[in-house]
């Protein structure tokens, strides 16, 4: 059948360009038919979710144990309603898709599933086929179109195109992102409550000057995120900023990390290293939890800051180094100057300017933003859909205090995310608060379409409006957010 086949579509005429502008596309997919395949042996091993759409069981079968081989995690589904089933409660990277189906037929399913924006790879797979079929498939958005029977290398190399394709597609998306948030100077921060609007004016006024800065706020807050913020808003921006934790690195190596030795300057020195500070020369160096640093090391320190030259460990030459120095603590430096535990000197030193992070229970109003924030970001690192935050979830959220403050935010998304649904149940007890006039809200259940409404009517609000953003968070078409947006008359 497969010689036939081809033999038909040697014969097709050349003007199919004009039916369908595709059609070296076409082309190309039917070329890969044709041509000899790589070994199995030379796809490296991989993995993703895929759903298998079949009504034969011996092949789905089949395609199950062979995928299961190669790293993927199948389901199986034997009509194109069955599969809609398993879309309700499992994320697909890719669908198995065969043409000829009881009931709804393979095609028609693919283009509902693009008219309501899957953004997955569909591989399409047939007994019967023609180039009416083809065309078919490659225009309601098909990525790959291959012929029963086919052997198992033939669909492990199709899939491995399309999660080659999808993982390019991501890495560039996200460099762009990347690149567009540097060129705009966004400073990082999420929430427009009176303190987080209150820290980005002082930020602007001190960013630009090569001032000493000490961070101070209760341990996840985002005093990483304010120290980059300040450096991207100084003349320093274009170089590099040099994070250390000094409660991470031991006391015996927190000294070569920072200023860097010669060869022989300890057991172990078998080179020479340079150290942070010269890393960070031109940039910025922060050094976060600084409230740990040994005491023998803080007059070291102070030296730098004052005479801007570093000694690396066993040298006997000092060298000159051009950072600005910006420092985080979520102790009380203070009080651990009164009980001897911090430098005098040091503390003053960095004392030039204070900034104080706010807790999170302190701007409960900058918990949606912030929560939508890291549904965007942790849905695209972790390959999953982004969850619905129905109103008593929002609300949920709002009340508890969160004494991890934006880290804690951030983990109870990843595992909502992981999980696919939001544990609540974490939140129960451990101080949770109600605000005045925010009463407590349990859980009940919304009709679907409102629940779809609020949410996206929410990150609409969240990207200012911009329907290419909001449709890019949400993983659907522009056309198919500006179709929902029709219907609600927004």
């Amino acid at each position: 059948m497969r010689s036939a086949f081809a033999r038909r579509f040697r014969n097709f005429p050349r003007h199919a360009a004009h039916v369908l502008p595709e059609s070296a596309s076409c082309s190309r997919a039917f070329a890969r038919i044709r041509s000899p395949e790589r070994p199995v042996s030379e796809i490296p091993p991989t993995e993703g979710s895929i759903l298998v759409v079949d009504d034969e069981s011996g092949m789905r079968s089949f395609l199950s144990r062979a995928l299961a081989l190669r790293g993927y995690t199948v389901e199986l589904a034997g009509s194109a309603e069955e599969g809609a089933q398993k879309f309700e409660h499992t994320h697909f990277d890719l669908i198995v898709l065969d043409i000829a189906l009881p009931g709804k037929a393979g095609i028609e399913w693919l283009k509902e599933l693009k008219a309501d924006g899957f953004a997955g790879d569909v591989i399409l797979i047939t007994a019967f086929a023609d180039m009416e079929t083809a065309i078919d498939a490659l225009r309601a958005g098909a990525s790959d179109f291959i012929l029963k029977p086919f052997r198992v290398d033939q669909i492990a190399n199709a899939i491995q195109r399309c999660t080659e394709r999808t993982r390019l597609s991501r890495e560039n998306y996200l460099l762009r992102r990347q690149v567009a948030e540097s060129a705009r100077g966004d400073d990082g921060m999420v929430g427009s409550s009176p303190a987080i609007a209150r820290l980005r004016q002082i930020l602007q006024r001190i960013a630009p000057t090569p001032s000493t800065v000490l961070i101070q706020g209760e341990s996840g807050v985002g005093k990483e995120v304010v120290a980059r913020a300040l450096h991207q808003g100084s003349p320093r921006a274009g170089k590099p900023f040099v994070p250390v934790n000094c409660a991470a690195i031991s006391a015996e190596l927190i000294e070569s990390e920072l200023f860097g030795h010669v060869k022989g300057a300890f057991t172990g020195a078998r080179e020479a290293r340079n150290g942070l500070f010269h890393y960070a020369h031109g940039g910025t160096l922060f050094l976060d939890e600084i409230g740990e640093l040994p005491l023998a090391l803080q007059s070291r320190l102070l030296r730098v800051l004052e005479e801007r030259r570093v000694r690396p460990l066993g040298s006997e030459t000092e060298v000159p180094v051009d950072v600005r120095v910006l420092a985080a603590t979520n102790r009380n430096l203070r009080a651990e100057v009164e009980a001897c535990r911090f430098r005098e000197d040091l503390f003053y030193r960095l004392e030039v300017i204070t900034l104080t992070v706010p807790p999170l229970r302190e701007r409960a109003e900058d918990i949606p933003a912030l929560a939508a924030a890291f549904m965007s970001q942790l849905s695209m690192q972790l390959g999953v859909p982004p969850l619905l935050v129905r109103p008593e979830v929002s609300e949920r959220l709002r009340a508890y205090p969160w004494p991890g403050n934006v880290r804690e935010l951030r983990n109870f998304i990843e595992r909502s995310l992981l999980f696919g649904e939001f544990p609540l149940d974490s939140l129960a007890g451990a101080g949770a608060r109600t605000e005045p006039g925010v009463a407590r809200v349990e859980a009940s259940p919304l009709p679907l379409g409102e629940v779809e409404k609020h949410h996206i009517l929410a990150v609409l609000e969240h990207c200012g409006g911009n329907k290419t953003r909001a449709a890019e968070l949400l993983g659907v078409s522009r056309k198919t957010l500006e179709r929902k947006c029709a219907e609600w008359a927004v």
